[in-house]
């Protein structure tokens, strides 16, 4: 059965820092609301993909929260994954999802480019992330978005629409204009000493409930 995405705080993680330290803060994290965990594309060149990929699909699978592979989706082909999130627009989208040949959750990145938001309305995506909200180190490849783009995005589709790139608890307030599902993080929980203290800061600090 497919699963959905809830509002709430959508984790990115980095599969290329220490396995160890990756795998303990994640356990840490998805003891909080953690709507689903993101596997960034940024594997380092002697890992075993598939193995580690299966370790944190464990951890999650047992908070029942879905794990989404980024861009490389004949990942989903062979692993237990529940989805992909893209970054650009995917080529042969209809036969892409027709070689998967099973209901996956999809979801994509947008920018200042509406156009990408009503191809994710009109190929009815599960949901849209927008990037960057603020200056970030690991969001360096995203353009800023400008706050009026994403009220013009909310006018063209109902998708829920997350919120990425150098958002913290102290800026937070700033985005209180906007409509929106979620917030996506990646170093802000990550690279916490205590990951569920953090979360909860990002819920007190949102319109988010946890």
């Amino acid at each position: 059965m497919k699963k959905t995405i809830q509002s709430g705080i959508y984790l990115v993680i980095d599969p290329s820092i220490d396995r160890n330290t990756l795998l303990t803060k994640l356990q840490q994290a998805i003891t909080g609301k953690i709507v689903a965990v993101q596997i960034w594309d940024n594997f380092k060149t002697d890992c075993n993909v598939n193995e580690l990929i299966s370790e944190i699909s464990t951890l999650c699978r047992q908070q029942n929260i879905p794990v989404l592979i980024n861009n490389q989706w004949r990942l989903l082909l062979d692993i237990e994954l529940d989805g992909v999130h893209f970054d650009t627009l995917p080529d042969n989208f209809n036969q892409l999802k027709q070689d998967l040949g099973k209901e996956m959750i999809i979801g994509i990145t947008c920018g200042n480019d509406l156009s990408v938001v009503k191809w994710a309305d009109e190929n009815k995506l599960d949901y849209i992330s927008f990037c960057s909200m603020f200056p970030s180190t690991t969001a360096n490849s995203c353009e800023l978005v400008t706050f009026d783009n994403i009220k013009e995005a909310r006018k063209i589709t109902s998708l829920p629409i997350f919120l990425a790139g150098g958002v913290k608890p102290e800026n937070i307030p700033l985005l209180n204009e906007l409509s929106y599902s979620g917030i996506a993080i990646v170093s802000g929980i990550m690279n916490a000493d205590n990951p569920i203290d953090v979360l909860k800061m990002y819920y007190e600090k949102s319109n988010l409930s946890e």
